[in-house]
């Protein structure tokens, strides 16, 4: 019996199938080589036992023996300390992985979910708060342009810090938001066409379309 549980919903609509972010956690497992088992909770009734998990009703989180955690990001930082597959060893390497994955949560993420949100909801280009966006988050992805154009992963090795910042930036190319930035796209080709990633995008679909 593995000692490794992830869990997510049992379905969600075909829009976002894809882009769950269990897939962040699927994609690290499988490129540590982790063994592990997949559970669900259900999509449309959230009980207090999800929410003991996850405090805001989402997914994913992550089983480990008797610990549970949430949040995709604390979860690659957790998986990222039990293999050097995911996060290199020497002190230097590991600095630059951490930061880079929280630089991909919290400078690029919170400018482009909101704004792949107005692209999700028919709204982009609309309202006083799309231009707003739409700069903040070009604003972002230019600084990002000639960091990615200088190397091929964030840390040196792949790394956690890549399975967040290519998670994140793919959710932008989905709405041609990197065609001003092929360095960005190229990372996102590069990141998306590893085996691992593969398998956990496959299974991520296969699951949700199992409960259609």
């Amino acid at each position: 019996m593995t000692e490794l549980t992830l869990t997510t919903f049992d379905w969600v609509p075909d829009l976002p199938r894809g882009f769950v972010r269990d897939l962040r956690v699927r994609w690290a497992l499988e490129e540590a080589g982790l063994p592990y088992a997949v559970e669900s909770v259900p999509f449309r009734e959230r009980n207090a036992e999800h929410f003991a998990h996850q405090p805001f009703g989402q997914v994913p989180w992550l089983t480990d023996g008797g610990c549970s955690i949430f949040e995709s990001g604390a979860i690659l930082l957790h998986l990222g300390e039990r293999s050097e597959r995911l996060m290199p060893a020497d002190p230097r390497g590991r600095s630059e992985a951490i930061e880079w994955l929280f630089a991909a949560l919290n400078s690029v993420e919170m400018a482009s979910l909101p704004w792949a949100l107005f692209h999700f909801t028919g709204n982009a280009g609309e309202g006083p708060g799309w231009k707003f966006l739409d700069d903040f988050t070009n604003a972002r992805l230019r600084h990002m342009e000639p960091v990615l154009a200088g190397r091929e992963w964030l840390a040196g090795t792949f790394s956690i810090a890549d399975i967040a910042m290519a998670d994140v930036l793919r959710l932008v190319d989905r709405f041609d938001g990197l065609v001003p930035y092929p360095a960005c796209r190229a990372y996102v080709a590069r990141a998306t066409a590893r085996p691992a990633f593969r398998k956990a995008h496959a299974d991520q679909m296969a699951h949700f379309a199992a409960a259609d």
